[in-house]
């Protein structure tokens, strides 16, 4: 057993009085055949503490946050007092962008809609290193590490997280349980929630991968459904030239599992 599955195990252990229960999904399996995608989902039924999961060995293992940490960015630059609000306009910074929709101020609520990595990286320029070094580790999150480039580390590394850590991180942030002010935290949910009928709060991410030829792609959330709260985090392997599944794939799995409606 890996120290972080052992780890989570025990911290599951404490808080709901006993193990965490493991599913190997065959219907998530199939879904990810159907698609020939190889990645990881992990879905943790929160209050029956049941972690329904496709490929347990990849949801234990880390990788580059890529924009999923435009979540715990944001928490952190409004919980520093760095950002009065998510609705305070912050600078792209006027050097030519990836995309031309990032080519403008903007609010972190329009930011994070279209995933806009100069506002982001502005943002963390001003937290500064000494405050995220230190709210990493208030946070728990992955490895902790920033390494030494304040606004490159969840695009490149060093900084790496596992699917499994990533629920976890999630589900404290829907609860209220994160050593951060309500406020803050109440703020990151609403910019999160997805349009629709369903409680559903995402965000995607896509980085470099292991290797040249294949991009790592991340679709991360919470729902709330009939009064119960469930975390899910998927990774998928993205070859050049393939079509982007992550958001499409996840919404299945979740459909497949009852969470969400067709």
């Amino acid at each position: 057993m890996s120290k972080l599955l052992a780890t989570c195990l025990l911290l599951s252990a404490s808080l709901h009085g006993h193990a965490a229960e493991w599913k190997e999904s065959p219907q998530l399996a199939q879904l990810f055949q159907q698609k020939g995608v190889t990645g990881t989902l992990v879905v943790h039924d929160v209050s029956a503490d049941v972690y329904t999961v496709h490929d347990r060995a990849r949801a234990q293992t880390r990788f580059i946050p890529a924009s999923t940490y435009k979540i715990p960015n944001t928490l952190i630059g409004l919980a520093t007092g760095t950002v009065a609000s998510v609705d305070t306009i912050l600078p792209y910074g006027g050097k030519p962008t990836a995309r031309p929709e990032w080519a403008h101020d903007m609010s972190l609520r329009d930011a994070i809609k279209i995933s806009n990595v100069p506002v982001y990286q502005g943002l963390a320029r001003r937290i500064g290193m000494a405050a995220m070094q230190a709210n990493l580790r208030k946070l728990n999150y992955g490895n902790m590490d920033p390494g030494v480039e304040v606004d490159t580390f969840w695009l490149k590394g060093p900084l790496k997280i596992s699917a499994l850590e990533q629920t976890a991180f999630l589900e404290r942030l829907a609860q209220d349980r994160l050593p951060y002010p309500k406020a803050a935290m109440a703020a990151v949910r609403d910019i999160t929630r997805q349009a629709g009928a369903a409680d559903l709060h995402a965000k995607t991410g896509w980085c470099n991968g292991p290797t040249k030829e294949v991009d790592l792609g991340w679709w991360v959330g919470w729902i709330n459904k009939d009064g119960k709260l469930y975390s899910f985090a998927l990774n998928i392997d993205i070859p050049d030239g393939a079509a982007d599944q992550r958001v499409a794939l996840g919404k299945a799995a979740l459909t497949s599992l009852g969470l969400l409606q067709e």
